[in-house]
């Protein structure tokens, strides 16, 4: 729970330290547009110093044949690059910096439990930690505890779901003796199978249909190795390492947002407001982005400590300005699950792609190409901290 409520009167709603955005168990992803922000703070260079792996492209193979989809060096450097580290160290990386603020104050093991009220008005939450329960008041309370959020439940909000029609099973596998090029995703049939570099070993992940977990447990450990080496020829001599089903964690894929972000002295942003699917890894960075227009837009009126309360005007306000980005957004990531999740009858690509298909593919790949990396890397709407956000460097 972190509340630096004495400076400027705000608290932000977590249930533990690594639940803003996404589940501590989860890599995060670090956006090009991410990088530029904490190159705004003058904080990039010590933050590449934390252990992390670097991807600059990134390629799709279908039915065997690799296809170079995405280049992050068509971005303006140095901010050319997805940075893949322990979602934790990212996290703590950021504590640490903010506890240089006097304001400051980060309270570890403590949930929310619901909110406080004044009328109509949200004026703080209330808390348990290891000495018991706790209340914490402020003119402004930022939910960002996720998508099962207590404190948005509290005030009676609820999202809007997406009927997402596939999960996620994520599993670690070592690297192979021969490494090949870094590889979003495998596509061979009906099989749709993710890696993400870990430096020393693959996140991996196999798209499934929603409610299917149960019957390939039954159909054995055995059937899903081959699965997968048959999806991800690279991976065939490593997949033995699965050897129970203890190492593979069901996700299960969620789409949803809110309609209206905010009450009287409440705004929820990140997966509160707007929980993302695992494609293209954007959770974490679309957070980020509404957590600087919060700053950008509220500042000023924080520090001045405007009767107590935030105008919900101004709250509206950042609904406004995010609300466009993240439906684009999601818009894209649902058409990509339903596309995945439809039953294939004959391989996307042969293996070697016809003639025709090659003639499709010099057209529509550099198209990919030139969109791709702004799309992934940038976002639909890539904040920017402001001068009265940032002070002088």
């Amino acid at each position: 729970m972190c509340s630096p409520a004495r400076g400027c009167g705000w608290s932000c709603s977590r249930s533990t330290p690594t639940s803003c955005a996404t589940s501590a168990a989860t890599p995060s992803t670090i956006h090009p547009s991410t990088l530029a922000l904490l190159g705004q703070l003058g904080l990039r260079d010590e933050f590449l110093t934390i252990p992390h792996s670097e991807v600059r492209t990134l390629d799709v193979v279908v039915n065997g044949t690799r296809i170079h989809a995405v280049d992050f060096g068509a971005l303006p450097a140095p901010d050319d690059f997805l940075a893949f580290m322990p979602q934790w160290d990212f996290l703590n990386f950021l504590a640490a910096k903010a506890q240089e603020f006097p304001t400051f104050d980060l309270r570890m093991s403590t949930s929310a439990t619901g909110v406080r009220r004044a009328g109509a008005a949200v004026t703080g939450v209330t808390a348990t930690d290891a000495a018991g329960d706790v209340e914490i008041r402020a003119g402004l309370t930022i939910a960002a505890d996720g998508r099962t959020s207590t404190v948005r439940a509290a005030t009676g909000l609820k999202p809007r779901e997406f009927g997402i029609p596939i999960d996620v099973l994520w599993f670690a596998l070592p690297k192979p003796a021969s490494l090949p090029p870094s590889t979003l995703a495998y596509i061979d049939h009906g099989s749709f199978v993710l890696t993400i570099d870990r430096r020393d070993h693959y996140q991996a992940g196999a798209v499934i249909p929603k409610g299917h977990f149960e019957q390939i447990r039954r159909e054995g450990l055995d059937a899903f190795r081959h699965r997968l080496a048959q999806a991800a020829r690279p991976l065939a001599s490593v997949v033995g390492a699965l050897e129970s089903w203890d190492q593979v964690k069901l996700l299960s894929v969620q789409v949803s947002r809110l309609e209206q972000w905010h009450r009287p002295g409440l705004l929820c942003i990140g997966d509160s407001a707007h929980a993302m699917s695992p494609a293209f890894g954007v959770g974490v960075n679309y957070a980020i982005q509404d957590a600087v227009a919060t700053a950008n837009t509220l500042v000023e009126a924080l520090r001045e400590g405007r009767d107590g309360i935030v105008p919900e005007r101004m709250l509206a306000a950042v609904q406004h300005r995010r609300l466009p980005p993240v439906r684009a957004m999601q818009a894209v990531q649902l058409r990509l699950h339903r596309a995945i999740a439809r039953p294939v009858e004959k391989p996307l690509l042969a293996n070697p792609p016809t003639a025709g298909q090659r003639a499709a593919l010099r057209v529509i790949v550099p198209t990919i190409r030139r969109v791709a990396p702004w799309l992934l890397g940038k976002g639909f709407r890539p904040e920017t901290i402001s001068e009265v956000v940032a002070g002088p460097q």
